[in-house]
C-alpha cells in the first residue's frame, strides 16, 4: 500500500470512532426497533419491526413484537424511519478515467501518481449515497485492488468493492478499440498508461488463436480481478465485433472455472447474440445497440438464459432524458433554419439530392436519436421480465481545477448520485417501486455473486442498511432522504465522506 494511503487509514480510523450519535463498533449488539423494514426481496415491508445486529451481520429481523432485542443493545429508535438493503451499482469506475484531450487527460497525467487515493475518493463519495457494494467494471487493476484489499481489511471506510480491471481485448485508453486513438503520434506517457491499464489483456488478446487465448486470460485472472468484463464488439460505432462465438466460450469457460462471473460489452445485434449464446452472465447497457431495436427473440434469450442487464438507466429517465429533450429541440429548429436560409438566400438555384449516410449519421447523432431508442430497448427489456441491474458509469472523470464551468456532466453521472437517479429512473421506465428497489439491492448481489452475503435485509446476512427518513415505496425519491447508512454493522455518517477530499467536498 502507497504511503499516502497508509496516512490515510490512521485519518479513517480517527473518523470511524468519531461518526457521531448512534455509532456503533461491529463488535457490538445494535438494534434498530420500530421501523418500517423494505427487505429487498420484493415482498410488502413490514411496518413496526426490528432488527437486531451482532458480529457485523443481521442476526434478527422480524416485528417488534416478536423480535426479542438483547440486554446491553445498543438500540436506535426507528419510529416514522424506514430501513431498505445498502445498494449495490453494476457499472462503476472508481480509478482516475482518460480521454484523449481535455480535462479528463489533464486530470490524468496530474494525478495518476494519486490514483489510489483519487480511486478511494471516488468509491466514498458511492457509499455516502448509500451505495454499499460496487462493480468496477474497468479501471486501472492495481490501484482498484489496492483501494478494495485497504477496505476489506478494515483500514480505510467504503464499499464493498469487485474489480475487473481493463475490458479484455480492448487497448489502453489511448487506443483504437477503446478511443479510436491510433498508436502513431503516441507520447511515452500514453504508451505506458495503456500497458499499466491494460495489464497484458489488451488487443493483442483478440489476435489469438484459442489455446493461446486460454493462457493469456488465466494470466490476466492471476492478477486478481473478481470479474471479467470483455469487447464482445468496439467500444464506438460502427460496432465491430471482437471475438469470435468459440473465442468468447473460451472467456467465459476459463472464468467459470474460477466461479467468477464473465460479462460483455457488445453494443450490435449480432454481436450481443453472440455474446448471449457463449454464455456470459451479465451484459452491460443491453439497451445500447447502435441505435436498433433489440429484438423480441434476442430479449426471451436473455430472459432464458437468466442473463442479467446491467443498464444505463439514470441516462435514460429523469434529468438525462429532460436534457436529450431539450437538445433534440434545440436541434430541430438549426436544422429548419439552416434549410430555411439556403432556400431564402436565393443566389443559386436548389438541387435536389439524397442526403450521404454520412450525413444521415450526422443528423441522428444531432439528434440523440440513440438515446430515444435507448430508452426504448431498456423498457422492453424490463416488460420482458429480464434481471435487471443498474451499472451507471458513473465516475469522478475530471479535476475542478481543468473545468471551466462548475461541472463538465451532469449530476446524474456522478458517483453515487447516479445510483439514485438510476434507481428512480426504473420507476419511470415501468417499474413498481418495490421493483426499482430490488433491482438496486437484491439483483445487485446476484450480479455481484454474494447473495448470501448481502443485497437484502435477511438473518445471517452482512449488515448493509440504510435508514431513510421517508418512505421510498410512497415515492421513490424519498431515496435522497438518507440517514445514516450501516455497512457490515458499522454506522456511517454520510457528512463525513470523503474522508480526504480531493475532487469533491463533503
Amino acid at each position: 500500500m502507497s504511503k499516502r494511503i497508509s496516512e490515510l487509514c490512521v485519518l479513517s480510523l480517527f473518523l470511524i470512532a468519531a461518526v457521531g450519535e448512534g455509532e456503533t463498533q461491529s463488535s457490538e449488539v445494535t438494534a434498530i426497533v420500530g421501523a418500517t423494514v423494505i427487505d429487498g426481496t420484493g415482498v410488502p415491508p413490514l411496518s413496526d419491526g426490528t432488527i437486531v445486529v451482532a458480529n457485523k451481520r443481521i442476526a434478527a429481523v422480524g416485528p417488534r413484537s416478536s423480535v426479542d432485542v438483547p440486554e446491553g443493545a445498543n438500540v436506535v429508535d426507528g419510529a416514522g424511519k424506514f430501513i431498505i438493503p445498502g445498494l449495490i451499482d453494476t457499472n462503476v469506475h472508481l480509478s482516475v478515467t482518460f480521454a484523449r484531450s481535455g480535462p479528463t487527460k489533464e486530470t490524468a497525467v496530474k494525478y495518476w501518481e494519486r490514483n489510489a487515493e483519487l480511486t478511494l475518493e471516488a468509491a466514498q463519495m458511492q457509499l455516502k449515497y448509500g451505495v454499499t457494494t460496487v462493480r468496477d467494471s474497468y479501471g486501472a487493476l492495481l490501484p482498484l485492488m489496492e483501494v478494495r484489499d485497504s477496505i476489506a481489511r478494515g483500514d480505510m471506510v467504503g464499499p464493498r468493492m469487485l474489480v475487473a480491471g481493463n475490458i479484455v481485448g480492448w487497448g489502453g485508453p489511448f487506443s483504437v478499440s477503446f478511443s479510436l486513438t491510433r498508436e502513431e503520434g503516441l507520447s511515452l506517457w500514453e504508451e505506458q498508461i495503456n500497458d499499466a491499464v491494460t495489464q497484458g489483456s489488451g488487443e493483442e488478446l483478440m489476435e489469438m488463436y484459442p489455446e493461446e487465448l486460454r493462457s493469456a486470460i488465466n494470466a490476466y485472472l492471476d492478477k486478481g480481478a473478481d470479474f471479467i468484463k470483455f469487447g464482445g464488439t468496439s467500444h464506438w460505432s460502427p460496432s465491430f465485433i471482437g471475438f469470435s462465438e468459440k473465442a468468447q466460450r473460451i472467456l467465459v469457460e476459463e472464468t467459470h472455472k474460477r466461479g467468477l462471473i464473465a460479462e460483455t460489452h457488445s453494443t450490435s445485434p449480432e454481436g450481443l447474440r453472440i455474446s448471449v449464446e457463449a454464455g456470459v452472465d451479465l451484459i452491460q447497457h443491453p439497451e445500447v445497440l447502435a441505435g436498433r431495436e433489440i429484438s423480441d427473440e434476442l430479449v426471451q434469450q436473455i430472459h432464458k438464459r437468466k442473463i442479467i442487464c446491467s443498464m444505463l438507466v439514470n441516462r435514460w429517465g429523469g434529468q438525462g432524458y429532460q436534457e436529450h429533450l431539450e437538445a433534440r429541440k434545440k436541434a430541430e429548429a438549426h436544422l429548419i433554419s439552416e434549410e430555411s436560409a439556403a432556400q431564402e438566400l436565393g443566389l443559386k438555384r436548389l438541387v435536389k439530392r439524397e442526403k450521404t449516410a454520412a450525413e444521415r449519421r450526422r443528423e441522428r447523432l444531432m439528434l440523440g436519436l440513440d438515446t430515444e431508442m435507448n430508452r426504448k430497448n431498456a423498457t422492453k427489456l424490463i416488460k420482458g421480465g429480464c434481471i435487471v441491474t443498474v451499472g451507471t458509469d458513473n465516475a469522478p472523470v475530471a479535476a475542478p481545477e481543468f473545468s471551466r464551468k462548475p461541472t463538465l456532466r451532469s449530476v446524474y453521472r456522478e458517483p453515487g448520485y447516479g445510483t439514485i437517479s438510476a434507481i428512480e429512473n426504473l420507476v419511470e421506465l415501468g417499474m413498481s417501486e418495490e421493483e426499482a428497489i430490488k433491482a438496486g439491492t437484491y439483483n445487485g448481489a446476484v450480479a455481484s455473486k454474494g447473495l448470501e452475503d448481502f443485497g437484502s435485509l435477511e438473518v445471517g446476512k452482512f449488515a448493509d442498511l440504510l435508514l431513510l427518513d421517508a418512505d421510498p415505496i410512497e415515492d421513490i425519491s424519498n431515496l435522497r432522504k438518507l440517514r445514516w447508512i450501516m455497512k457490515e454493522g458499522q454506522m456511517i455518517d454520510p457528512s463525513t465522506l470523503p474522508t480526504n477530499p480531493i475532487l469533491y467536498k463533503r
